[in-house]
């Protein structure tokens, strides 16, 4: 198959247009009428990966490897060094950020991985209806989504509604309708707001909210006739206890 008709099947999967203005999903290397071998997907695009998968290979990804414009390449910096690798081996990327955020992944977390059924869904956020003290469901997200620290803001005793946002989500505290909002990636001065203003957050890190990804969109990809490898896609941060 050719990209140009992968593009159009992850397209329908999930529509590009649904991305957000400041996003960069899509076809971000590669040539639409090259034809592609096999597929792989993974959360992002690192060295050890580009050193194991064959020529020819079209990579998936979450996270765009082109982010904002490049103004330069020099091959000893991110993402030049992985993008001359790539060229050399004609390995193409297509990448479905918040698009597929939208569509697929918040849902799949909030009922797939933490067990609970959405009640209402705006956009990014997945609502959610809990009741249970607010320490134990905190331990019970942590164990579900294997974190190894639980970083919390805690304004309540018992909560009994919840919004998702896989990702880094806290930007959007401000909209927030529940008592406790899961995300990702949350800064001190976030917090200090979330506290202020009543919101319970627990912090649901970045990689180990979107890590999903390849599983989820391999589901859509069963009966493409071509080669689907999931990446097993590594942290790049390591905790020490």
């Amino acid at each position: 198959m050719t990209i140009e008709q992968i593009y159009t099947i992850l397209d329908e999967i999930s529509p590009f247009e649904l991305q957000e203005s400041w996003d960069n999903s899509g076809l971000l290397l590669g040539d639409w009428e090259h034809e592609v071998k096999s597929i792989v997907l993974s959360i992002d695009i690192d060295e050890e990966l580009l050193e194991n998968i064959d020529e020819n290979t079209l990579i998936i990804t979450h996270h765009p490897i082109i982010f904002g414009g490049l103004k330069q390449l020099q091959f000893n910096q991110y993402p030049a060094k992985l993008l001359q690798t790539m060229m050399r081996k004609s390995i193409s990327n297509i990448a479905m950020h918040t698009n597929f955020d939208q569509t697929h992944l918040n849902a799949y977390v909030a009922k797939e991985v933490l067990g609970y059924e959405i009640k209402k869904k705006e956009g990014f956020v997945a609502y959610l209806e809990v009741n249970e003290s607010f320490s134990r469901f905190a331990k019970k997200i942590g164990e579900k989504l294997n974190l190894e620290v639980i970083r919390t803001v805690n304004c309540h005793d018992n909560i009994k509604t919840v919004a998702l946002t896989t990702g880094s989500g806290a930007s959007l505290m401000k909209t927030i309708k529940a008592d406790c909002f899961l995300t990702g990636d949350i800064k001190y001065h976030e917090a200090m707001e979330a506290k202020t203003i009543g919101l319970s957050m627990i912090d649901i890190g970045h990689f180990e909210s979107e890590r999903y990804f390849p599983e989820v969109l391999a589901k859509d990809l069963e009966n493409l006739g071509i080669t689907v490898i999931i990446s097993s896609s590594k942290n790049p941060f390591t905790y020490i206890k």
